[in-house]
This record gives structure tokens, C-alpha cells and sequence, in this order.
């Protein structure tokens, strides 16, 4: 990972119909990603009620659900045998409460994982697991009006760490051996989520704003184009960014 970077942010912020901020910031990301020609691409998504009412449903306490999700959140570097040892050895967690966890984190698919999971008989009584799988149902039949869900894939690993999400997460993967350079590997391109909660922390009178958004690196898609153009041409061109910061506001 980078431990200093640049990134392009958008945010949807206010209340409007459920799903439909989200799906656009799906989209968004299709456009983006494809207009750069980088190559295929796939988006990842999961949601943070369908990782807590998974923790819930396995009988991982209250107070540690931050901690096992963050442990969860490296599964995309680790192998789970290692994300397991985490969880009992550092976290304090029972190792069979951790081995549920793992029967379902280590599931992807697309919207037909969503309604098996809607009929699991651990998570079926899970308020918090069905409200978030009803979420995804909404937003892949969005997507699917955009055209944009054959890139979608549900994965129930993503965890995305900060603890600010309370809804819909996503990540933008670029297919193997597009993201290598002299370095290693750059990683996930785009990510982002629902943040409901965020803004109110900052207002004096806590009031909720509901916001949805995503973060492009910088830094990383100009590593894969200028090992892109180093590829196709033998050199690298010199580039040269500005910043650019653009809002806009309903009345």
C-alpha cells in the first residue's frame, strides 16, 4: 500500500430514493475505469449490515465486530488460515465462532449468492444481514437498467476497514497481471461506500446527512498507464496533473 497518495473523490450527498445514489456511484467508476483503457476490470461490493449481521448471527460480541471486520479486511493480502490466527490469537475471538465467520466471507458470486444468503437458515433471522441483502438486491437491478452489473461481483470479504461505512462498500479490481509493475502490485483502484453517519460528527447540531461516494487513486492508475505506455512505446511520457476541486449544491 501507499502510504502517501492523491485521490479524486465523489460524494453524493442528501436524501433521495434508496440505492439509486448508489448504483450511480457504480457507475460512475464503469465510466471512469473504461475510459481509461486499462483493461477488464471488476467491481467488487458487499455491505456492512450483511457483515454485521453475520458477526451477530456466528456470536461474535458487540464490542469486537470493528475488530473482526478489520481483520477481515485482509483477506484480499492473506490467506484465510492467517486471518483466522488473527482473530483467536490477537482478537480474543472462540475459534469456532471464527470458523463460521469463514464459511461465509470466503463466498463471492453475483445476485444469486444474494438469494441464498436471503434464505440461510443462521442469517434469515438476522435483521441487520436482510436489510443489507435487500440493499443489494435493489442496487443490482439498478445496475442492471445501467448496464453496468456484468461487472459486479458480491463479494463477502470486502470489508473496507474504516469504520465510517454503514451501508453499501465497493472496490475496483483491475483483472490479473494489469496491475503489476517494477514494484509489485498496485491493488484495487477504486473504492469507496455509505457513509450516513460521517457528516453529523462534524455538525454542531449532529444533524444526519445521508452521503454515498467513491475515491479513485492517483497515483495508482498513473503506475498501471505509464507501465502501460512503457509497454506499448519503450518510454514513458511526462504528465503533468493539477488539482481541480468542484462542488455543486441543491437549494
Amino acid at each position: 500500500r501507499y502510504r502517501e497518495f492523491y485521490q479524486c473523490d465523489f460524494d453524493i450527498a442528501g436524501q433521495y430514493d434508496p440505492m439509486i445514489p448508489d448504483a450511480e456511484c457504480v457507475q460512475l467508476v464503469h465510466q471512469v475505469l473504461t475510459k481509461l483503457g486499462l483493461g477488464d476490470f471488476t467491481i467488487k461490493i458487499n455491505h456492512r449490515k450483511i457483515l454485521d449481521g453475520v458477526f451477530g448471527a456466528c456470536g461474535v460480541p458487540a464490542e469486537k465486530f470493528r475488530p473482526i471486520c478489520s481483520a477481515v479486511d485482509k483477506l484480499d493480502k492473506m490467506p484465510w488460515e492467517d486471518v483466522r490466527k488473527e482473530m483467536v490469537m490477537e482478537k480474543g475471538l472462540d475459534g469456532n465462532v471464527a470458523d463460521d465467520i469463514g464459511k461465509y466471507v470466503q463466498q463471492s458470486g453475483r445476485d444469486d449468492l444474494i438469494e441464498k444468503l436471503k434464505c440461510d437458515p443462521i442469517l434469515k433471522d438476522s435483521a441487520a444481514a436482510q436489510a443489507g441483502l435487500a440493499d443489494l438486491t435493489l442496487l443490482f437491478e439498478y445496475c442492471k437498467c445501467l448496464g453496468v452489473d456484468t461487472y459486479l461481483v458480491f463479494d463477502m470479504g470486502l470489508a473496507r476497514g474504516l469504520d465510517y461505512y454503514t451501508g453499501v462498500i465497493y472496490e475496483a479490481i483491475l483483472s490479473a497481471g494489469q496491475t503489476e509493475n517494477e514494484e509489485g502490485s498496485v491493488g484495487s483502484v477504486a473504492g469507496g461506500g455509505r457513509y450516513d453517519g460521517l457528516v453529523g460528527m462534524f455538525d454542531p447540531k449532529k444533524k444526519t446527512v445521508p452521503c454515498v461516494g467513491v475515491s479513485f487513486g492517483i497515483e495508482r492508475l498513473f503506475a498501471i498507464q505509464e507501465r502501460k505506455q512503457r509497454i506499448e512505446t519503450g518510454k514513458v511520457c511526462d504528465i503533468e496533473s493539477k488539482a481541480i476541486a468542484a462542488y455543486a449544491m441543491n437549494e
